[in-house]
């Protein structure tokens, strides 16, 4: 009998966990967790803060005796070390763990600026069902918010407080909403979107200082940005992004980069070691690199594989999704692939500002490699089968180019020629 130990309990590790019990029966299986709370969803965090769902919605299996029917073994503790050599694990409350295979899936922690005044007191992140609670308490109507990050966890953030109707004032150091999913055209009109439902918003500047109790300003805070701006604050959310958390992989013999490094089976350098989530760097076929992309659909995806392959099942990750789509108070906006277009490709944007429209594709010669949408669902799954299909488009990318309108008859085209060719293959 194996022991198999996954070091996580987010949607990775749960779905690993799952996937290891249906596979191997009569194995051990011990599932890490470092919170007071069953195993949930970060990103069901923002909906709870909408009201809409209670923290029982966020749990990712609401039978709490789920896992224990499973025979799977829920326990309490954090990684302080691994030994890979010895495959042993050293846990923060001083005890070991042996394993015969380990998945970490420690997934990623809030990356705190380097800000006088971060650590005080009605300073929170936006992570845990421990910050949830502390923003409800501060987030009540008509309260002065002032949120730090405007990417899209900061967005989807943005949503919550909105619908809470505090005074929301967002500071972004890009010179857009969104920098790394969207453009400067459609960045910038995310921002005048939301600067018309009422959220103030300041891009181009940072924080540089948060001061407790100030003696000139009924507030709790003040919060001087770099503009010159000083501000009034009852909360203030950190949302300035995510690290992987990999501190505890330090002399383990585990090579890491921006990630956990793994291969197309989300294995590490060290066999019987994998990887999945948040803190890996899987390597994605289509781009012929490792790439961290920390979404929950990969988080899932990379997570069954590894299970699959830590019971003896070989596995290949398809590739890494770099897709998002995003609701920002009633404005859809997607971005797929290389977005920002690659050296030497070729690019077509079209924007109607008044009807908040826009749409850029980006191709590397007749092979759509990424895009950008506002305004519009119409078009996802096509933009998306095209991106990740890597489709030829032939003669059709110029039409695209001249009228990137014509996406559905492109794609269908192109999709047909490509059933056509692998029919004459395959005969």
């Amino acid at each position: 009998m194996k022991h198999h130990v996954i070091i996580g309990n987010g949607p990775a590790g749960v779905v690993a966990a799952e996937t290891l019990r249906k596979h191997a029966p009569h194995d051990r299986i011990t599932l890490l967790g470092d919170e007071d709370a069953p195993p949930y969803s970060r990103m069901a965090i923002p909906y709870l803060l909408h009201g809409d769902i209670t923290e029982r919605g966020t749990w990712l299996r609401k039978d709490p005796q789920h896992f224990h029917q499973l025979a799977i073994e829920l326990r309490r503790d954090k990684a302080k070390a691994l030994d890979a050599a010895a495959r042993r694990l050293t846990l923060a409350s001083g005890s070991t763990l042996d394993f015969d295979t380990l998945l970490i899936a420690t997934g990623s922690s809030p990356a705190l600026p380097r800000i006088p005044g971060i650590h005080a007191q009605r300073v929170h992140t936006c992570w845990t069902l421990d910050d949830a609670r502390d923003i409800a308490q501060f987030a009540v109507p008509g309260a002065r918010v002032i949120q730090l990050g405007a990417g899209f966890i900061g967005c989807i953030i943005m949503e919550s407080l909105v619908r809470r109707r505090v005074q929301l004032t967002v500071v972004e150091m890009g010179d857009r909403m969104v920098p790394r999913m969207m453009g400067e055209t459609a960045g910038g009109m995310i921002r005048d979107w939301v600067q018309g439902k009422g959220v103030t918003v300041h891009t181009g500047a940072r924080i540089e200082s948060i001061e407790s109790n100030p003696a000139d300003l009924a507030a709790p805070l003040a919060v001087r940005l770099s503009n010159g701006q000083r501000l009034p604050a009852d909360l203030v959310i950190s949302a300035a992004g995510v690290k992987p958390n990999i501190a505890f992989l330090e002399n383990s013999g585990v090579h890491c980069l921006q990630g956990v490094l793994t291969d197309e089976r989300m294995q590490t350098n060290v066999p019987g070691i994998y990887a999945a989530g948040d803190c890996a760097e899987a390597f994605d076929a289509l781009y012929g690199k490792p790439i961290v992309s920390a979404i929950q659909p990969n988080a899932v995806d990379q997570a069954y594989v590894a299970a699959l392959n830590m019971v003896g099942r070989q596995a290949r990750l398809r590739g890494v999704t770099q897709i998002n789509v995003l609701d920002t108070l009633g404005l859809i906006s997607t971005s797929f692939g290389q977005w920002q277009g690659v050296p030497g490709g070729q690019g077509v944007e079209l924007t109607d500002r008044s009807s908040y429209r826009h749409l850029s594709l980006q191709f590397d010669g007749d092979v759509m490699v990424g895009s950008n949408s506002i305004g519009t669902t119409e078009h996802i799954g096509v933009l998306r089968g095209l991106v990740e299909g890597r489709v030829p488009l032939g003669a059709w990318k110029d039409r695209l180019l001249d009228d990137p309108t014509r996406l559905m008859e492109a794609y269908l085209a192109s999709a047909q020629a490509q059933h056509r060719r692998g029919d004459t293959v395959q005969h």
